[in-house]
């Protein structure tokens, strides 16, 4: 993504990318409907698949994440959200 890409990018397309990676991640997790309620351990995913899933969304997103912001995140919602401030504290 170039930089002004980053600073278009909404919370529903963070959540679409999440979402495509949890599912890369985990196949059996593309039978459900995921929400921003779930939690990736709700889907299934261990503490691996959840690293997995980050670190690709970071790589997707163009963006770093530091993992002290990430131990709070509960839910897809609450990711989504670290990623968003992530995204603007580069704006």
């Amino acid at each position: 993504m170039t930089r002004n890409e980053e600073l278009t990018v909404t919370d529903e397309e963070i959540f679409a990318v999440l979402r495509a990676q949890i599912v890369d991640v985990l196949p059996e997790a593309a039978d459900v409907e995921i929400t921003p309620d779930h939690s990736m351990r709700d889907l299934g995913a261990n503490s691996i698949d959840r690293m997995d899933v980050v670190i690709a969304a970071q790589e997707e997103l163009g963006v770093k994440v530091p993992n002290s912001e990430l131990t709070g995140a509960g839910d897809l919602r609450s990711l989504v959200g670290v990623f968003r401030r992530s995204l603007s504290a580069r704006a």
